[in-house]
């Protein structure tokens, strides 16, 4: 039997800081992994060069039940916070577009960075610890794994949500909350890419990796950045973006020209045909993709009244996907644990003292660029101050 102050359960970015900051604090600290290393997806992440923040981060970057609820913890744990670290163990990083940091060289710095941090702080961390059972007794709670017992006054469930399985993702945050009583927002994959229906899928899928700039939106939702024809559907920053907003059966709304008008070129040509038609798509849009398009929007007739019904198009085309790529292909999870479960200061169980969520488990769920990750430092921050 071993006995901490704190046990938490996952060594991912939130786990891994809310261990810092409570070893930091002298609690005794042990961090159970089920893998062979922490981070993993640290390491994946950002094309291996991870994008570990975002100093645009506000709590309007963020999709919640509750859309308040992560303004405490990015406010008390910011992106400057974070940035201060990285600089203090020599990292070198910079910004690729829209207040998005990266790793200059490897997201292997940031793995090491955090583990050095917990050795500082004299964390325990003990990795290939698959979790058996979880309960509570007299005041703390048991963690089952193999052959050992761990018992603690503070239980941290930092075990992540169900996107990319292959590397061990599982609902098990979900099951442990459920265990104890709390409400489950349905989890479902976002930052996903989209997936055609049958005929659909024929008319582009050879379009795979032909990439344009557009404005994707779902109700009052839109995003302004690159689409990517895929081999079953869409994705790209624009489709991933909006995927989390995105219900099943709804419409996406895609603007293929952004701020310009496209037939100004056809009104003016000489002759009003197909020919000058296709000349003023490929202007505008990439060539093979503006003849496709053309050949499923082909107006009935040249008049002006077609042509407003073209540009009409071109700016508002209608997308039904048949569904996303899933968890495998899912950057993150949406849903999870309900906010109104836990204090927005602590992420400490309304129901269940010494009982916190913190990251990807709970119904938190930021846009693409850096932002999962700030929530994870800062809801992770929140905990470790507070257990």
């Amino acid at each position: 039997m071993k006995t901490y102050d704190v046990l938490i359960l996952g060594a991912g970015a939130a786990g891994l800081m809310c261990a810092i900051e409570a070893g930091r604090r002298g609690r005794r600290v042990a961090v159970l992994e089920h893998a062979d290393r922490v981070g993993k997806k640290i390491l994946i992440s950002g094309g291996g060069r991870c994008n570990f923040t975002n100093t645009h981060c506000t709590w309007e970057n963020f999709l919640s039940g509750d859309p308040h609820f992560a303004k405490s913890a990015l406010a008390r744990y910011t992106p400057e916070d974070f940035i201060r670290l990285v600089e203090a163990h020599g990292i070198a990083y910079h910004e690729k577009m829209l207040g998005q940091l990266f790793c200059s060289e490897s997201a292997t710095q940031i793995t090491e960075m955090l583990e050095t941090e917990c050795r500082a702080a004299a964390v325990e961390i003990f990795l290939n610890r698959k979790i058996g059972t979880v309960s509570r007794s007299d005041d703390e709670f048991v963690v089952q794994t193999a052959g050992e017992e761990f018992r603690a006054a503070f239980l941290v469930v930092a075990t992540g949500g169900m996107s990319i399985p292959k590397m061990g993702a599982t609902g098990f945050g979900y099951e442990l909350a459920e265990q104890f009583g709390l409400n489950i927002v349905t989890p479902r994959p976002a930052l996903v890419p989209f997936v055609f229906y049958g005929e659909e899928r024929k008319t582009y899928q050879d379009l795979a990796g032909v990439s344009l700039e557009v404005v994707a939106s779902v109700e009052r939702r839109e995003f302004r950045e690159k689409m990517l024809f895929t081999h079953r559907g869409l994705s790209g920053p624009a489709i991933l973006q909006i995927s989390t907003y995105w219900r099943s059966g709804q419409e996406v709304h895609i603007d293929l020209a952004p701020g310009t008008l496209v037939t100004t070129a056809i009104r003016e040509s000489k002759t009003r045909n197909e020919i000058a038609a296709r000349k003023a798509l490929q202007a505008i849009l990439p060539n093979r993709f503006a003849e496709r398009w053309l050949d499923s929007h082909r107006p009935e007739a040249w008049t002006n009244v077609a042509l407003n019904k073209l540009e009409e198009q071109v700016h508002d085309w209608k997308v039904k996907p048949a569904d996303t790529e899933g968890y495998e292909k899912a950057e993150v999870t949406a849903g999870g644990i309900d906010t109104r479960e836990l204090s927005s200061k602590t992420m400490e169980c309304r129901k269940v003292s010494g009982l916190y969520f913190i990251g990807e488990v709970v119904d938190v769920t930021g846009q693409l660029g850096g932002f999962n990750f700030q929530w994870a430092w800062a809801s992770g921050a929140a905990a470790g101050r507070a257990v």
